[in-house]
């Protein structure tokens, strides 16, 4: 090798991308690191070796026109180019190309940028606006369903408690009340997916939540699978719904157990991540802060580019017709996002996959969940007057049926103005308003603050499928105040009016 030509692989060897030095017969000179790491190969494996090592023979004629350049021949550039890693995986290149001038002939000098994170963004980025469009959809969807869903489940129950299984139509209601509450099932998927569902967050230590599942997990899975669990003793505490936690975990190991139809082994485990240890590029929307990470990983059949694409997409399954809904990871992932985390899965065919949940780590301690008191928990029905403010007519029927068969006297109102008004017609004291969020002319959330202003004394409860502003639903809950999740049971709804008419008066949500 020459002194100009040593020079300037010493200028390459310093340049912050990839470089490559080319003959003009297309056979490799020089590569620095970057190229080489870029590719998956050691730098000396490549020296002497075609062009096509690392762009593959596919390519051939975008490769020709780019060594005219050696021949001075002006080629336009850069070029976008699919590479190929030593493992076989696609390398996207953006190919910058110059001639040079040596002793040693004209060469062909080309820098290198790796595409494959900007690639990621942006089908991350396509991802995420797909998803959130459906997901629009969906939350809406599920809103509308779920007040049917209420009456459904509610006229069922209180039909249910009125037959004994012997006699005629109880084996048909039973029937009917178990196909509602599947699609209550599929509805509250729906709404974890869409990222649209009411969460009730606390400081939660994840490891305590693995332990707590363990013993659920092992039957959930079959003999021929090993489960291990290795949780980070120094785990600090993140902030999540606790329920909704344990529902990505069983999905993530049902799903982990699909993949190894011939058995193997899921490994769950925990740990702590700092800002600087986020693998490169794997998850470029991460903030610099310190996360828990959750990992669940399985020996299966792993997965190949096109299925890993599309892993998140609602209604998107591998399994056969009549076993999966497709929801599964699609709730996972909008569990996830909703928490304020991230999820990442690396998977490879026939080497298994991993599942890598990401969530912010809280300086709060964390909170043990408050034992219920049995009496209130067993408690039944009063005699207190409540005004119930709805506009669906199904979910108001069925709510003051079910709260008049308890004692209570209900006032009706089918949206928040007329509330108001059925307010000011009575005379006597309402101890309890009972409120879906989103109604027509005056929402819930203003009607309480209208209602109280005159009746300081009333509790309040919420109540709600979704609504189409949920952080002002969260800005409520975290106020304090009482809410009740549609579709609810007679009975979770006589609870909740009890609990909430015994507590002592709280300021009202404003």
């Amino acid at each position: 090798m020459s002194a100009e030509l040593a020079c300037v692989t010493g200028v390459l060897d310093g340049a912050p991308l990839g470089t490559l030095l080319s003959d003009a017969s297309g056979l490799i000179i020089h590569v620095n690191a970057h190229t080489a790491q870029m590719f998956g190969h050691f730098r000396q494996d490549l020296v002497g070796r075609p062009l096509e090592t690392v762009f593959p023979e596919g390519l051939r004629p975008r490769l020709q026109d780019i060594l005219t350049l050696a021949r001075g021949v002006r080629s336009p550039g850069p070029f976008e180019l699919q590479g190929k890693h030593r493992r076989g995986n696609p390398v996207p290149v953006e190919l910058t190309v110059a001639p040079v001038d040596s002793p040693d002939g004209r060469l062909l000098v080309a820098f290198l940028r790796d595409l494959s994170e900007r690639r990621q963004f942006e089908e991350r980025t396509r991802l995420s606006q797909k998803m959130e469009a459906v997901g629009r959809l969906a939350g809406g969807v599920a809103h509308d369903f779920n007040n049917l869903l209420t009456a459904i489940l509610g006229y069922s129950e209180m039909l249910l408690r009125k037959l004994q299984p012997d006699q005629p139509m109880w084996g048909e209601l039973q029937q009917i009340k178990r196909a509602g509450e599947r699609a209550a099932g599929l509805t509250k998927q729906l709404l974890a997916f869409s990222r649209r569902q009411v969460l009730a967050p606390v400081v939660l230590d994840l490891n305590s939540q693995v332990a707590g599942l363990e013993d659920m997990l092992r039957r959930l899975i079959r003999e021929d699978i090993q489960l291990a669990v290795t949780l980070d003793p120094l785990l600090k505490p993140v902030k999540a719904d606790p329920v909704q936690i344990e529902q990505v975990l069983i999905n993530l190991v049902v799903n982990a157990r699909d993949a190894m139809p011939r058995g193997g082994r899921i490994v769950i485990s925990t740990s702590n991540l700092g800002p600087s240890h986020v693998p490169a590029g794997t998850l470029p929307e991460l903030n610099l802060t310190s996360y828990a990470m959750l990992s669940v990983t399985d020996t299966g059949t792993g997965m190949d580019e096109e299925t890993k694409a599309r892993l998140f997409e609602p209604f998107f399954t591998t399994k056969a017709v009549g076993h999966g809904t497709g929801l599964g990871l699609a709730t996972v992932y909008g569990v996830i996002k909703q928490s304020g985390g991230q999820i990442d899965v690396q998977s490879e065919l026939g080497r298994g996959t991993t599942f890598h949940v990401y969530l912010p780590q809280v300086e709060d301690r964390v909170v043990a969940p408050i034992p219920t008191d049995p009496e209130i928990a067993n408690a039944s029905g009063g005699v207190e007057t409540i005004l119930l403010a709805e506009d669906e007519e199904g979910v108001r029927l069925l709510a003051g049926r079910v709260l008049e068969s308890h004692g209570y006297r209900v006032l009706h109102a089918r949206d928040g103005q007329e509330a108001l008004e059925v307010s000011q017609q009575h005379t006597g004291p309402i101890q309890l308003l009972l409120t879906d969020v989103v109604m027509p002319n005056l929402n819930g959330r203003d009607l309480v603050q209208q209602l109280t202003r005159l009746r300081p004394n009333t509790k309040v409860i919420y109540m709600s499928g979704y609504t189409d502003s949920i952080i002002a639903l969260h800005k409520i809950l975290e106020s304090g105040a009482a809410f009740i999740q549609k579709p609810f049971t007679p009975d979770l709804l006589i609870r909740t009016v009890r609990e909430a008419l015994d507590l002592p008066v709280a300021t009202s949500a404003g």
